[in-house]
């Protein structure tokens, strides 16, 4: 893994990571993320493995309601109708991003990693994770107020558990 997330990152996600790239690989499988509140981790560990490159297509970070319209085509009224943070929106980001990639199974996060608003809760994050020919998977969490990195190692545990089960 990276030499400067690898300091940072649990090893056991790390175990994790290279196993579910594998998979991919041994299935001819590529990934694509739409990330918010993770802000990249997701994509930065996904390419931090070496010989699995190829498991990885793609990572959309779009932290503002403009870039989730303008990268993954979200519809500007799901965003004015919803706050970015529910359901409906982590699906259409998972669903945006399996539409703009060449990727067959997509993850979306959204959420409050640190504080947020006066009437949002920080750690709530929503999941949701897409494959080609299957119906999209929906998860959220509540992490609590443990703080932005921290939360956001919970949401690569997540993201992990959800791609796992769509490989299957």
């Amino acid at each position: 893994m990276s030499e400067v997330l690898s300091t940072t990152l649990p090893d056991d996600l790390e175990e994790r990571v290279k196993t579910l790239l594998q998979r991919a690989c041994d299935r001819s499988l590529t990934i694509a993320t739409a990330e918010s509140c993770t802000g990249g981790l997701l994509a930065s560990v996904f390419t931090d493995v070496e010989g699995c490159s190829r498991a990885f297509d793609s990572g959309f970070v779009t932290y503002t309601d403009e870039a989730k319209i303008r990268m993954l085509g979200l519809p500007r009224q799901l965003l004015e109708e919803n706050n970015a943070v529910c359901r409906p929106v982590a699906l259409a980001m998972a669903e945006g991003a399996l539409d703009k990639s060449l990727a067959d199974i997509t993850v979306s996060t959204t959420g409050f990693a640190g504080p947020a608003g006066e009437d949002d809760e920080p750690g709530l994050v929503h999941f949701a994770c897409a494959r080609r020919g299957r119906e999209t998977r929906h998860r959220e969490e509540h992490f609590g107020d443990i703080g932005r990195g921290p939360t956001r190692i919970a949401c690569l545990r997540t993201a992990l558990d959800m791609l796992e089960e769509m490989m299957d």
